[in-house]
């Protein structure tokens, strides 16, 4: 689970990656390494930090804080990603990166998404579901939801006339 407020660990950054495999019993120090790299690269954030792992997770910039969090995700390789808005704190240089990681990341896993950003909705997500007060009013193809919505309900909060 990846929240809406990045929340790394107090612990240094390679800490934060290998906190999970530890859990899951991964304790050899060079399966450790290979992981905490790989999921680092498949956050698109080693390039940022390799030559810091022993830095605290908690100095690092929002953004990277936010991949800091989907790399400790993915270092326990999940069937499933859920992301509650995971860009809503964080800039649009920051947002733009976490998206494209989402793209690439779709490739291998599922991702479940939170988002009140339409935008967003339809730029990352191949299926999306409209909720309101609970229900699941609509669920399609994200293409078909943003342009023949079934439900007038769904389209007006789509075109902005409610929410």
């Amino acid at each position: 689970m990846v929240f809406q407020q990045p929340n790394p660990f107090p612990k240094s950054i390679a800490e934060n990656v290998a906190f999970g495999p530890r859990m899951l019993g991964i304790g050899h120090k060079i399966n450790l390494e290979e992981i905490i790299e790989k999921s680092l690269r498949s956050a698109a954030l080693w390039d940022e930090v390799k030559d810091d792992l022993d830095k605290s997770g908690l100095a690092l910039s929002g953004g990277q804080q936010q991949r800091l969090c989907i790399a400790r995700v993915l270092a326990i390789e999940p069937e499933v990603i859920l992301m509650d808005e995971p860009c809503s704190a964080l800039d649009p240089i920051s947002t733009l990166k976490i998206e494209e990681l989402m793209q690439d990341l779709k490739e291998k896993y599922t991702i479940v998404i939170v988002t009140h950003n339409m935008q967003q909705a339809a730029r990352v997500s191949d299926f999306c579901g409209f909720m309101l007060l609970g229900e699941l009013v609509e669920y399609d193809i994200t293409s078909q939801l943003f342009s023949r919505p079934a439900d007038k309900r769904t389209e007006d909060y789509i075109t902005g006339r409610f929410g």
